[in-house]
């Protein structure tokens, strides 16, 4: 049986180019048979279809690549959950761009490994310029910033608790109660306090409650502020938070995940005009930056404030080869083998240029902005609030939240459309998160079609167009 063939060196692009053909095939082939925004017929359904076409995963004898691949690549296609269809608009779930898919592959086929300089040469250097790169968009002032590569928002979260940990001992996080949920995870897994948590009556964080706890509470404190919330989309006023941290000399962590890409619209920038205030900011480019997850940032004003991530492995960054001018690579992540994820956002953001991703930016915008007034100007349903970025909230009109939660299981249940759920004002409310800047105004006017149409269909018992 011959050795199946690599993915890189000078063959590798030769082998390659088939087995391409085969996934882009395969690709199209899936989204022609699912035919919409994801998979009808519910978990079971799609379990069921998914094993059955699949076939055995480790078979005695191999059936080859084209043949597994147009197999396995057809079914999950098929069944997939596609952020490129208008109406998969559920969650902060981009779809990402083709210059942006293209790279990762070129990443995988390169399969560097960003834990020493001599797995990763030139992958290592580009990394360095990218971080410093966009530190660099956040602070602007400051002379040495710096930022690490995450899988997230959640680990970026996570690192800047422990960056604060490492600075002041147990420091108290005080969050509002928009927070995303890994402020309070990650404070647990750190054996910090578990955090303490405002009130956010108008769905950002209420500076009277945030001024009472920092005027009451003792020792290393880090306020977490939201750029960008999972529920609607708001933002907490960062400016008047970072007055009052700078008045009590606490320490502000902004978790801008959602909205940090804001600043590079020139339209929307304002937004998010303060988070050079902050002593930590997460960004995620798999959100508004349309990356192929993961692409999560973690910038800081200095590259110092790094230094308590330092960790030395002899085999990986041993000191006379850091000495001898190696770079010293274990401290840019908590995690050892990581991928090099700053290829596909470096393609990106060359290919697009500022104004190419001002253009989306601002595109994805104008679409949340037309789906409110689609919203406003349709009878029976009832809009949240003007969108921030780009969430919509909105409801059929006096409907109790079990038929709005039913509303939204129908659509995914028939395959029609993927929109999430958040609860605000103690009522539950249906969530489109506009992320795909292809978006027209007729696939939202048949989103909310879909919506009145489920809602008679659940009226009259019968089954939504």
């Amino acid at each position: 049986m011959p050795i199946p063939p690599l993915a890189g060196g000078t063959a590798g692009p030769t082998h390659l180019r088939p087995l391409l053909d085969t996934v882009l095939t395969a690709l199209h082939d899936g989204a022609a048979r699912r035919n919409g925004p994801l998979p009808a017929g519910g978990p079971d359904t799609v379990t069921h279809h998914t094993h059955h076409t699949t076939g055995p995963l480790i078979p005695d004898h191999g059936t080859g690549a084209h043949h597994a691949l147009r197999t396995l690549v057809t079914a999950l296609t098929e069944g997939a959950a596609d952020p490129a269809h208008p109406h998969c608009a559920a969650h902060l779930h981009t779809p990402p761009l083709a210059v942006a898919a293209a790279a990762d592959l070129a990443a995988s086929a390169l399969n560097p490994s960003m834990d020493s300089w001599d797995q990763a040469p030139a992958a290592s250097a580009l990394e360095t310029t990218l971080t410093r790169t966009l530190a660099a968009e956040i602070y602007p002032h400051t002379p040495h910033p710096d930022a690490l590569i995450t899988t997230g928002g959640t680990e970026a979260n996570q690192l800047a608790l422990l960056l604060a940990r490492e600075r002041h001992g147990p420091v108290q996080t005080i969050c509002a109660a928009n927070a995303h949920h890994s402020i309070t995870r990650a404070a647990w897994l750190l054996g910090l306090p578990a955090p303490l948590v405002i009130p956010a009556p108008t769905g950002v964080m209420d500076l009277p409650a945030l001024h009472d706890a920092l005027t009451h509470h003792q020792g290393p404190l880090l306020v977490t502020a939201t750029a960008g919330t999972t529920d609607t989309g708001q933002i907490d006023p960062l400016d008047a938070i970072a007055d009052l941290t700078t008045t009590h000399g606490a320490e502000l962590h902004i978790d801008a995940a959602y909205g940090g890409p804001l600043l590079l619209s020139p339209t929307h920038r304002h937004l998010v005009h303060s988070l050079h205030r902050a002593h930590s900011v997460t960004l995620d480019l798999h959100k508004l930056g349309w990356q192929p997850a993961s692409a999560g940032i973690l910038a800081v004003p200095h590259h110092h404030d790094l230094d308590p991530l330092h960790h030395q492995a002899p085999y990986l960054n041993a000191d006379d080869d850091t000495d001898a001018g190696l770079p010293d690579l274990l401290g840019r992540s908590l995690r050892t083998t990581r991928r090099p994820d700053a290829l596909k956002i470096a393609v990106t953001l060359q290919a697009l240029g500022r104004d190419g991703l001002a253009d989306l930016i601002d595109r994805t915008l104008a679409a949340a902005h037309h789906l409110a007034d689609i919203i406003t100007a349709t009878p029976h349903l009832d809009l949240y609030a003007r969108p921030t970025i780009s969430t919509v909230l909105f409801r059929p009109t006096d409907a109790h939240d079990t038929t709005v939660a039913t509303i939204r299981r129908t659509l995914l249940t028939h395959g029609h459309a993927v929109l999430g759920r958040a609860h605000a004002d103690n009522r539950l409310w249906l969530k489109a998160t506009l992320l795909n800047p292809h978006t027209t105004p007729d696939d939202l006017h048949r989103l909310t079609d879909l919506v009145t149409h489920a809602v008679t269909g659940l009226t009259e018992g019968s089954t939504p167009r």
